[in-house]
């Protein structure tokens, strides 16, 4: 990291000191700013006071649970947040994915794979460490959306759409293949960067996406299901293109 560059900012929220100490100490010669705090009232004061590049969040702490947290966080701003949780912990991590969650870590956890995740999530919302200046992309257009992959901004019919990194991504990778059928172990090595995980992770995006850019959720006509196979992103609706 250039010495004129500053430093991203990872805010650790860990109730369990051993834990806290080993993941600060990894971010931190991965060259980290970190900050730690040890429960969720801490975190959201912290965050407030000086708000994080990402969020490194175990679901469960005292009082407060991680839930909580990311829902407040989430109320605030789409700062990028990765959930630390316990391996049989399906329910409460898919909780967390449905709140905005973009990325999630099972305990017991490598320390250098928890950094490589930190890297992946911030390399896609903040560019990374990369000093190099990023082509122009150009804008993608369809059914009413409009997709500004460089800026990272999206609308739809003129109004701009909250969405998480993960969503955005999504998207992206739907309008940029349109009409094409994609599993979710395709979607979840091409936009996540996994070769294996929890495919539900999946689901829970697609849904929250629909909730955001379809007319009727419940009815989609832009991100359509083929079932037994996954999803394909439709540009205009069939009878409009026929």
């Amino acid at each position: 990291m250039s010495h004129t560059e500053p430093q991203l900012r990872v805010l650790v929220v860990e109730d369990d000191p051993t834990v806290a100490e080993v993941v600060s100490g990894y971010l931190v010669r991965a060259g980290y700013a970190v900050d730690h705090a040890p429960d969720g009232p801490d975190a959201l004061r912290r965050a407030a006071g000086r708000w994080p590049d990402l969020v490194l969040l175990d679901l469960m702490l005292p009082g407060m649970d991680g839930l909580e947290v990311c829902r407040r966080l989430r109320a605030t701003a789409a700062v990028p947040v990765i959930m630390l949780t316990a391996r049989g912990d399906e329910d409460d991590r898919i909780a967390g994915l449905e709140l905005g969650a973009d990325d999630y870590v099972t305990k017991p956890f490598s320390p250098r794979e928890l950094v490589l995740r930190v890297e992946s999530v911030l390399r896609r919302s903040h560019g990374g460490r990369r000093q190099d200046a990023a082509p122009t992309r150009p804008l993608l257009r369809a059914g009413g959306v409009l997709l500004d992959p460089g800026n990272r901004r999206a609308e739809k019919e003129g109004h701009e759409l909250a969405l998480t990194l993960r969503e955005f991504d999504l998207l992206a990778h739907f309008m940029t293949h349109p009409g094409r059928v994609h599993g979710r172990e395709e979607l979840m090595r091409e936009v996540w960067g996994w070769d294996f995980g929890d495919l539900s992770t999946v689901t829970v995006h697609v849904r929250r996406l629909r909730a955001k850019i379809e007319d009727d959720p419940a009815q989609p006509r832009l991100i359509r299901t083929v079932w037994g196979v996954g999803y394909r992103f439709e540009p205009e609706p069939p009878e409009a293109a026929a």
